[in-house]
């Protein structure tokens, strides 16, 4: 082949691909601003070739694990939702840092986790059919003390969906779950977690991302195309982990049929 035209075959070739790139990174960057003017809540249309990531992390603000998730997140350019706590916020620095994730968004958002996490983690009390005016104020308490921008929610103990009156899971029949249905607010349990074992991660990276696809491969997720990963900030307060994390997030992101969303932007929360 003359050596000439091999050099230009290539040179087109290059061009093309930064071409591409160029295209994918002001598509991103385009749907991103337009998701940052819209608000949090924002209806989006979800492309239906790619496999949507929610990396959903609870009972923030926990530093320093909620900083680093914080940092890892932003370094990668993935985005994630952080479902706080109320009484968590004590001083100063952790009512910054939910400020932070408040302000955020479109790369965060801040989500309802309950004030008190289920009355300290009394979930027979906090779930029981005596206590549902009680946990329900619980959960506006938190939404109105950290200003959260959505009627979003996670249950704080159990895996429980629901949306426009279609209620699954652990506690379908909750008085709770229901009066927080009734009310407008979508309820996100989880497909995957990232468990914790001593407040540290559980799994390996690789045995995370198998799951994931394994989850994916087998159309094991409660919404077609979509996986919520549940996790916790403070696993990932020591350096080794948040590594962990790290790899976690670029192994991900190395398969390009996967693409990360807040959970305002899950399937079951946009519909109607």
């Amino acid at each position: 082949m003359n050596i000439k035209y091999l050099i230009t075959g290539c040179l087109a070739l290059a061009a093309m691909t930064a071409c591409n790139n160029n295209a994918d990174k002001k598509a991103a960057a385009d749907s991103t601003k337009a998701q940052a003017s819209n608000g949090p809540g924002s209806v989006m249309k979800l492309d239906s070739s790619k496999r949507y990531i929610y990396l959903t992390w609870d009972d923030s603000p926990q530093p320093p694990g909620t900083i680093n998730c914080k940092r890892v997140f932003h370094e990668e350019g993935v985005k994630a939702t952080f479902f706080s706590v109320g009484f968590n916020v004590v001083g100063p620095l952790k009512k910054r840092l939910v400020d932070s994730l408040r302000k955020a968004y479109p790369e965060f958002l801040l989500a309802n986790h309950s004030f008190s996490h289920g009355f300290r983690n009394q979930y027979g009390k906090f779930y029981s059919a005596s206590m549902t005016d009680s946990a329900l104020h619980d959960f506006l308490k938190n939404q109105e003390m950290l200003e959260v921008p959505v009627k979003i929610i996670r249950m704080p103990g159990n895996n429980t969906w629901a949306a426009n009156g279609k209620i699954t899971g652990q506690k379908a029949n909750n008085g709770v779950v229901k009066a927080l249905d009734s009310l407008g607010y979508k309820i996100i349990g989880w497909d995957l977690e990232w468990h914790e074992k001593g407040k540290f991660p559980q799994e390996s990276v690789a045995e995370i991302v198998k799951q994931i696809n394994q989850k994916f491969e087998d159309g094991n997720t409660v919404e077609q195309n979509a996986l919520v990963i549940l996790s916790h900030d403070r696993l990932f307060e020591k350096p080794q982990y948040v590594d962990s994390l790290r790899k976690l997030i670029q192994t991900l992101k190395a398969d390009k049929r996967n693409a990360f969303e807040t959970i305002d932007h899950y399937p079951m929360v946009m519909r109607k």
